[in-house]
């Protein structure tokens, strides 16, 4: 005889805890299985395209750093092309990668190339983005939103997600300043008056 189970109750939903970075990046946590944590490097040898540096931070709605956010970045290789196994991308570069940031600062980073522009479906190009996926602990569902380049004017103007953003203010919440030649900032901002816009996805 089966049994009935409409007795039990949903059980509350659980926050990320710790847990995900003893996981994910389990090096990092002093966990040496492997050599490096999956995704700790975006390129296998020499990549085409010009190198760069993303760093920034997630902030919380009080301003405060998260020390335990973990970030996972998807992205398109220098000509447009997103890595597939029948793809024309370029072979050295993975464009997917995942970095558990500094535990007192904070602060993330990614080795990476600029991105090309990737079609959209009705034809029109996308100007050059990455794509963020953020976790950490208070987080019960990872967040998505897109980095796109402030020196990427024109292409950005354009861009038919850009475009479609009801309150055009707050589009500079996703958009990374160049500090440096190759070496770009984009903080994230859980709540507050510079909330990054996130993507229902």
């Amino acid at each position: 005889m089966a049994q009935h189970l409409d007795y039990l109750k949903e059980s509350p939903s659980q926050t990320a805890g710790p847990y995900v970075h003893i996981g994910c990046t389990p090096n990092f946590t002093g966990i040496e299985i492997y050599d490096s944590d999956l995704g700790a490097s975006l390129k296998r040898g020499p990549v085409k395209g010009q190198e760069i540096t993303v760093s920034g931070t997630v902030f919380d709605g009080t301003g405060t750093p998260l020390r335990d956010a973990m970030i996972e970045i998807w992205q398109a290789d220098a000509a447009g092309i997103y890595p597939s196994p029948n793809g024309s991308h370029d072979p050295d570069f993975l464009g997917w990668g995942r970095s558990a940031g500094n535990m007192e600062t904070g602060e993330f980073t990614f080795e990476t190339v600029k991105p090309g522009g990737v079609p959209n479906p009705d034809g029109r190009i996308q100007a050059p983005h990455i794509t963020f996926w953020i976790v950490a602990r208070g987080i019960n569902i990872g967040l998505q939103t897109r980095m796109y380049f402030a020196d990427e004017k024109e292409a950005n103007q354009g861009d038919p997600i850009l475009t479609r953003i009801e309150h055009q203010n707050r589009i500079p919440t996703l958009l990374a300043i160049a500090e440096a030649p190759g070496q770009y900032r984009f903080n994230i901002h859980l709540q507050g008056a510079d909330e990054t816009i996130f993507f229902d996805i």
